[in-house]
């Protein structure tokens, strides 16, 4: 596997691991020799999923193959959640800004995943952006009106969505995601490691190398990357889509009730030390992103109270 252009794309798999840090500030360039935007999350934000797909690409889905709108669609001011043959797609809809994240969108995915995953139609779900752009990130003005606890929750509860999700779930990645694979810049960004991060990389990668990537900013390429085993499968941006729709509708007509009992078995043993590595590091990144933003006497508090 040799390293990619801007031109192609990637269909990663992440055992487990959703890779998302969404605090960038503003997209974050890559050498020309990674994929279309190499970076982990907008991820970082790292966000745990169980057996996720990414795939990177410049176009957004776009045919009749993503589904027709859901029922519950219009409850959602900036998610748009279409269904076909099994599959439910929930994509990031705030093109014009790079469908960074907003304090309804956090608190939306999670109101959208617990549809896909009481839908008893709905076999596996994947998540995408619209435009060019995957997902920029958390959105630099939220939290401007919530205390510090308030925010922990919603990071908290955000987190824990993707650990519980009990089905397949599938992240297909279009565009630019900051931290979403290859680039993690929490060090950079003055925050801490979060969507369990600090549990997974070294799981998967050792040590040292997750500690290369999570606390120094290292750019990963695509080789790296599958050497890594974060990637599995590479596919030209051009035919991404026609590629990768036919794998979704093929899982999606495995037993469900199969696919429930296989990602449990390996997700369940694990779960609750999941979450709570995910209590401990949405408390981290809350201080880190509301120091300027709280008043002292709330962030006095917070900090007796946690730490």
């Amino acid at each position: 596997m040799s390293v990619m252009s801007p031109q192609r794309a990637l269909l990663l798999i992440h055992r487990n691991m959703r890779i998302r840090s969404g605090w960038s500030k503003h997209l974050l360039s890559g050498p020309s020799t990674l994929p279309y935007h190499p970076s982990g999350p907008c991820i970082p934000r790292l966000a745990l999923v169980s057996n996720p797909v990414r795939a990177l690409s410049s176009e957004a889905p776009t045919g009749p193959g993503w589904g027709t709108p859901t029922a519950d669609n219009d409850r959602y001011d900036n998610l748009h959640v279409t269904f076909r043959d099994g599959v439910r797609t929930i994509t990031f809809n705030r093109p014009e800004k790079k469908n960074a994240l907003t304090e309804k969108m956090f608190a939306d995915v999670v109101n959208a995943l617990e549809e896909a995953a009481k839908d008893p139609d709905t076999v596996v779900t994947a998540t995408t952006g619209a435009g060019n752009v995957f997902c920029a990130g958390n959105d630099k003005t939220n939290f401007q009106n919530l205390t510090m606890k308030q925010v922990q929750e919603l990071l908290t509860r955000h987190m824990a969505a993707f650990i519980d999700f009990p089905k397949p779930l599938i992240a297909v990645v279009n565009g630019a995601a900051v931290g979403a694979v290859f680039f993690t810049p929490f060090s950079s960004l003055g925050i801490t490691l979060e969507g369990c991060s600090s549990f997974t990389f070294p799981r998967f990668m050792g040590q040292a190398k997750a500690y290369e990537i999570l606390m120094f900013n290292k750019l990963v390429t695509a080789k790296e990357a599958y050497d890594l085993h974060l990637a599995t499968k590479v596919f030209p941006a051009s035919s991404l889509y026609e590629e990768v729709w036919p794998r979704l509708q093929t899982m999606a007509k495995l037993p469900q009730k199969s696919l429930i009992y296989s990602k449990a078995l390996t997700r369940d043993v694990i779960k609750d030390r999941l979450h709570k590595i995910n209590i401990e590091e949405c408390k981290r990144v809350t201080e880190c992103i509301m120091v300027d933003k709280a008043t002292k006497e709330d962030y006095d508090k917070y900090i007796a109270e946690n730490f």
